[in-house]
């Protein structure tokens, strides 16, 4: 699967949130972009997922373009949005409910995505008796169960304390290594971003565009000791640095 942005723009009115994006995303790549409030990361998510359309240009998933929602991206907002009245497992096997499998296969992946996120023991619960981490994974394997193309994520660990944040930071990418899915994240959190990803995205404001690109050659098994090596530090203050360059650029006071 490969995700291509070609010249997108989108204006909401007389505002120009995006200007001219071009960015691939390679196949099982897991590519993060960071950039100060009004950088239009959020935007950018809500094209890719098809929630939006661009003023200008196009977006394109293996040479197809993407008209609105589909099947082929799997969606995780900060929140994790789930229906309050279903139980875990009918949570997970909603967007099952659109697709044409038969029942084996689908009690085959709501099973083994039940599992991969540490949610089988809770199978039966309802949402409001989980966790704000254990309904993010509820989140993220009910859009892991269409065995979607690329995995979009939100800002998905935001709202969680430091460390059900880190737990969450391992939990997805042991799934992307598992399942080699390709995944777009957009975050404001620079180090989450660099733990993450295989490349970060920085993105200007005002209008949103990119202005930076940087590789993360961390490897891919990544514990969270890696955090305390010189490499990551490295690569996290230079990544600082670029988002704090284009915020003054904007004319914003840094904190």
């Amino acid at each position: 699967m490969t995700l291509t942005l070609t010249d997108v723009s989108k204006e909401y009115g007389r505002k120009l949130a995006l200007d001219g994006v071009n960015l691939t995303v390679s196949p099982g790549e897991f590519l993060c972009v960071v950039g100060a409030s009004g950088s239009g990361k959020s935007t950018l998510l809500s094209l890719v997922a098809g929630l939006a359309m661009p003023t200008a240009g196009q977006i394109t998933v293996d040479g197809h373009l993407i008209t609105g929602p589909g099947p082929d991206r799997g969606l995780v907002f900060q929140t994790g949005s789930l229906y309050p009245w279903r139980t875990v497992e009918r949570n997970v096997a909603f967007g099952l409910e659109l697709l044409e499998l038969d029942g084996a296969e689908r009690a085959r992946r709501i099973d083994w995505y039940l599992a991969e996120t540490g949610l089988a023991d809770v199978r039966r619960s309802l949402p409001r008796q989980l966790s704000g981490g254990q309904q993010q994974r509820v989140a993220i394997a009910r859009a892991l169960v269409c065995e979607p193309d690329v995995l979009l994520l939100d800002e998905p660990f935001g709202a969680l304390d430091v460390q059900t944040k880190e737990d969450m930071q391992l939990l997805i990418r042991q799934i992307w290594r598992d399942t080699g899915t390709t995944v777009l994240m957009v975050t404001h959190d620079v180090e989450e971003a660099v733990f993450l990803g295989t490349r970060v995205v920085v993105l200007a404001s005002d209008p949103g565009r990119i202005a930076a690109e940087t590789p993360i050659p961390l490897g891919d098994d990544r514990d969270l000791a890696i955090k305390r090596t010189s490499a990551f530090l490295g690569l996290r203050a230079s990544t600082e640095d670029m988002v704090r360059t284009q915020h003054r650029l904007r004319g914003g006071v840094t904190r």
